[in-house]
């Protein structure tokens, strides 16, 4: 398990399947907004489900959120469009209603951050997010993303379109600021 100071990122388990499709999947209006594909309905145990167990591939590392001071699943989070030629990918983080607004999303970037730089020897790493989404923004910025600009009117969410924040973090960046954050001494355990 990779561990922050609030944050655990581990390998996902069928255990959490049916709690991450009912809380993160099945609220349509969320997820929506969480995913730039449409909403369909995928029955619990489907193999299209998002939150299948999976065989580790070379360009996505999905991971369960853990609340560490209690043991309990807390959400989603992975790199996604991992591009080793380029060495960049993608964050995504989705985590469930009851642990948002405590600190555990900025701790689960930064130990996505971790990862991604210190395992997976990246360079840049990305965040896309609805402008709307101001958790998400203010949990990448808080770790030292940057905004590098808006999509206008890039995706099709509830009816109508919306316009996206682009956030990037590179290495050098990443590694300056990282011993001004405790957070970060993510560990493998």
């Amino acid at each position: 398990m990779l561990r922050g100071e609030l944050a655990g990122l581990r390998a996902r388990q069928d255990s959490d399947v049916p709690v991450l499709q009912a809380a993160l999947y099945d609220d349509v209006a969320t997820r929506m907004r969480a995913d730039s594909r449409p909403w369909r309905p995928v029955p619990l145990g489907s193999a299209a489900s998002p939150y299948a167990v999976s065989e580790p591939a070379d360009d996505v590392a999905l991971f369960s959120v853990v609340h560490l001071a209690s043991g309990d699943l807390a959400g989603e989070a992975l790199l996604w469009g991992i591009d080793m030629h380029n060495r960049a990918a993608h964050v995504g983080l989705s985590l469930l209603p009851s642990f948002r607004g405590h600190g555990l999303g900025t701790d689960a970037v930064r130990v996505l951050c971790y990862y991604g730089f210190a395992v997976r020897g990246l360079h840049r790493l990305q965040a896309e997010t609805l402008t709307g989404n101001a958790a998400m923004i203010a949990a990448a910025t808080r770790v030292g993303f940057v905004p590098e600009g808006t999509l206008r009117g890039s995706a099709w969410v509830d009816g109508d379109f919306a316009d996206e924040t682009i956030l990037g973090l590179l290495l050098a960046e990443w590694a300056g600021s990282r011993s001004s954050h405790e957070g970060s001494r993510a560990a493998d355990e």
